[in-house]
């Protein structure tokens, strides 16, 4: 399975704002020392990474900028994302035009699952008050990743103007088949 080349210009563009693009070069120097992929590629945004590079790429990152804490950062990295591609100037700010939240949530969260990975599917459904997110054919075996979209989907209803908060029901990492994760929805 693979994630959007966007990962790693949300990444970049965060590192770089808080550290500086001479401390952004001299890891990425490190990772092409690591890992051949990361010398011989040029990840532009619509490249398909293998989703275990980009996990290779955000641990690194972690390790080098906020010591080796990933339950946090991996949370942290799912704000960012969602606020970088979602608020006005992002790259998928339109799948927000819309108003009604019964159709964001079962038509536009899936959207934005297709947009950024080609595998693994995505279901959302408006339960009362609880959006309801089903992650299917999702072969990544990692509870800091699994923050990470977590993080995302809790940032992207609030960008919509919805704060929620949010109960992971079932996790792949946890030895599920599947990602089922519940918001409890509140006004913004």
């Amino acid at each position: 399975m693979n994630i959007k080349g966007t990962f790693l210009t949300i990444t970049k563009s965060t590192i770089i704002e808080a550290f500086g693009l001479e401390k952004w070069n001299a890891f990425m120097a490190k990772m092409a020392e690591k890992d051949k992929y990361f010398k011989d590629t040029v990840i532009m945004t619509i490249t398909l990474v293998p989703v275990e590079k980009s996990i290779m790429l955000l641990d690194g990152v972690i390790d080098e900028f906020f010591n080796g804490d990933r339950k946090n950062s991996y949370i942290l990295f799912g704000r960012i994302a969602a606020k970088f591609a979602l608020t006005k100037g992002g790259f998928y700010h339109f799948l927000m035009q819309t108003k009604d939240i019964k159709t964001f949530v079962e038509n536009n969260l899936p959207k934005i699952w297709s947009i950024h990975f080609d595998g693994g599917s995505v279901t959302a459904r408006l339960e009362n008050n609880d959006v309801l997110i089903n992650i299917t054919d999702f072969p990544v075996k990692n509870e800091y990743y699994e923050k990470f979209i977590t993080a995302y989907y809790k940032q992207v209803l609030k960008i919509f103007g919805k704060k929620s908060t949010e109960t992971v029901l079932r996790s792949i990492s946890a030895g599920n088949k599947d990602v089922y994760i519940k918001y409890a929805l509140q006004d913004a």
